[in-house]
């Protein structure tokens, strides 16, 4: 009931070996596979888990939106013999594992479990990465070093996401729990706990912002509203609630989680959903301004598994060419990157596609004055365009290059333009850091130190090694090349091995 899962000794019951700490919800299920080292977990509230036995962390989670298990679970079984999860519930889900041995315990990681976002301040030139385990460490930039680490800072929930405030001095994350949180990231002293009386759902995304001459925390996630929290640092409440909501965030806002938010100073914000809805909103009058309905091509009209969810969206201002004054581009299905004119009522300009391999955008980042786009999907590739001189007639912006970054999932990118380097994290567990032309500086936690500014310390022109020896990195890969739906099917994303696949039967 406590939503631990704790390793014991049989010939010592002093205390357990090890906690595993991750799920959200109380335990109902358990069986761990000896031959593997794994444990499998499932929880009430629909999550399946599979860890490692000798390295206590997290291997993957399906979550139970993206999974397909609905209902109540009535029985879980685990066949040792074809390596697969049954869940019963409202119907018959498959966890099918496919397993590859774990042939270099030695590599590099930057934290013992997926990373879920990670940042970058300037005031103290640290970079900042959180994990599913609800650890925040603290990376010296320069140097790769790690300089202070604090965990248990949502519990026992995930970190889902993070921002800094206007000056990096103060770090913000958001959790499973249902909670924002204000650290002194230094030394890891909570400021301030934001959230609200009611139910707390999963925040799955958050910013901070100015308006007029006040600053501003704003959520979103599962709860599919706009949570706002007036910055008041002088506040001695250590417990701060929302301010009421937008009553057109109550009348005509989300009607699903609410995955990605982003603001366009000095008045618009957007928010992006599971369904594929983009909502502009004015944040003078909290009005919504417009509303973006991802297009779907002709052949796919009638899928009902494509995902067309929106993780991630990026406003530009810059775009000459197309004469927007203000543009705004959103991840869509298929590795889809798609172009808007926010300012004509939504208006759909036009889209391309950004994953070479039609895996789901992840996350971008753009360079100061909008010249360069960086797309990262979710099987861990970088992709460059030149987006300053992008026409309404050319099929796509020009490709600059692309390179793999990481095994699995990308889910932090920003470019961090007065050095010319790009940040990365994933869920392969590391924290990267890469030149603007995608050069392997180094793994943050990495034994060698590097200097930004001078390349003949970083590890380029070596990759890493887990990157090198993946099959998905190989050039024309089939798996990658085959006319398969499986990427944009919803899913739960895959680890560095591709341990697990959802079906439902």
């Amino acid at each position: 009931m406590d939503r631990l899962i704790r390793l014991w000794n049989p010939h010592f019951s002093g205390k357990p070996t090890g906690v595993l700490k991750g799920h959200s919800a109380p335990i109902i299920f358990l069986c761990i596979s000896s031959e593997d080292s794994q444990i499998f977990s499932v929880s009430n509230d629909n999550t399946v888990k599979i860890w490692h036995i000798e390295d206590q962390c997290c291997l993957f989670t399906a979550d139970p939106k993206e999974s397909g298990i609905h209902g109540d679970i009535s029985a879980c079984s685990y066949s040792p013999a074809v390596k697969c999860l049954y869940v019963a519930a409202d119907c018959l889900a498959m966890l099918s594992l496919k397993l590859r041995p774990r042939l270099h315990s030695h590599l590099m990681a930057s934290h013992n479990e997926p990373v879920m976002c990670c940042g970058f301040s300037e005031e103290f030139r640290q970079v900042v990465s959180c994990t599913e385990g609800s650890v925040v460490k603290v990376w010296d930039f320069d140097s790769g070093h790690q300089v202070f680490e604090f965990g248990g800072t949502h519990d026992l929930s995930s970190i889902t996401c993070m921002t800094f405030d206007l000056k990096g001095r103060r770090l913000i994350t958001g959790g499973t729990d249902g909670c924002l949180k204000i650290w002194n990231f230094n030394n890891g002293q909570c400021l301030k706990t934001l959230k609200k009386d009611s139910e707390c759902h999963e925040v799955c995304d958050c910013i901070f912002l100015k308006v007029h001459r006040k600053s501003y925390v704003m959520s979103v996630g599962r709860a599919r509203r706009i949570d706002i929290y007036l910055d008041i640092p002088e506040d001695s409440h250590h417990v701060q609630k929302p301010q009421p909501s937008w009553q057109d965030d109550l009348k005509n806002g989300h009607k699903d989680d609410i995955l990605c938010i982003a603001q366009c100073p000095p008045s618009l914000l957007a928010t992006s959903s599971y369904n594929g809805e983009i909502i502009v909103w004015n944040v003078i009058s909290g009005r919504v301004q417009c509303r973006l309905v991802s297009p779907l091509a002709a052949q796919h009209q009638n899928a009902d598994a494509l995902d067309t969810s929106v993780p991630s969206i990026i406003f530009l201002k810059n775009l000459q060419q197309l004469s927007l004054t203000t543009a705004l581009l959103s991840s869509g299905a298929k590795g889809c990157v798609n172009l808007w004119n926010v300012l004509c009522g939504g208006k759909f300009v036009s889209a391309f596609k950004a994953s070479k391999f039609q895996q789901k955008i992840t996350k971008m980042a753009k360079t100061d004055k909008d010249m360069l786009l960086y797309a990262a999907d979710r099987i861990g590739y970088i992709y460059v365009y030149s987006i300053e001189k992008f026409a309404p007639e050319q099929i796509s912006p020009r490709a600059e290059n692309f390179w793999r970054a990481h095994t699995s999932t990308i889910t932090g990118l920003q470019v961090v333009d007065n050095d010319q380097v790009v940040l990365t994290s994933s869920t392969d567990h590391t924290v990267r850091l890469w030149s603007a032309q995608g050069e392997f500086i180094g793994t943050f936690g990495q034994p060698e130190s590097w200097n930004v500014h001078i390349s003949s310390s970083w590890m380029h022109p070596g990759v890493p090694f887990e990157v090198l020896i993946d099959p998905l990195s190989m050039p024309d890969n089939e798996i990658l090349n085959a006319k398969s739906c499986h990427s944009d099917a919803r899913t739960p994303v895959r680890d560095e091995a591709d341990r697990g696949e959802v079906k439902t039967l």
